[in-house]
């Protein structure tokens, strides 16, 4: 997959490639209906969007059949970090303690997660 050298999705484009990740690739119609179960979409407004994140360099498609096929040119992993990395340096001072004082202090936290992160941690010292 080929990968952009910025990766600025908006909200929408992220609903989109959210479906993209978990199917590998859909048509428009396909990502269509998934984004309907969670909210209300015009058809071609799907379709414009997804249009955009092809010129933008996001998403692929396959256009040698007459209905085109897309897959993400992103991945999960890699658009999560540019996002996390903005989100830390814009509105935690760049400071990923921040933000995970601010996460852990507003949300819900198990057991399990909190022991995952003490793993986390330790691992981090070791280094």
């Amino acid at each position: 997959m080929s990968q952009t050298k910025t990766i600025k999705p908006t909200e929408s484009e992220l609903e989109i490639l959210q479906v993209l990740w978990e199917k590998k690739t859909a048509t428009v119609r396909e990502v269509h209906e998934e984004l309907l179960k969670t909210k209300e979409a015009g058809y071609t407004t799907t379709l414009k969007l997804m249009q955009i994140m092809h010129e933008k360099g996001l998403v692929l498609r396959d256009d040698s059949i007459k209905t085109h096929i897309y897959q993400p040119a992103v991945t999960r992993e890699r658009t999560q970090k540019h996002l996390l990395g903005k989100m830390i340096d814009n509105l935690f001072g760049g400071s990923p303690t921040q933000l995970v004082i601010q996460a852990l202090g507003n949300h819900q936290t198990t057991k399990e997660e909190l022991e995952e992160l003490e793993r986390l941690i330790d691992q981090l010292k070791r280094q």
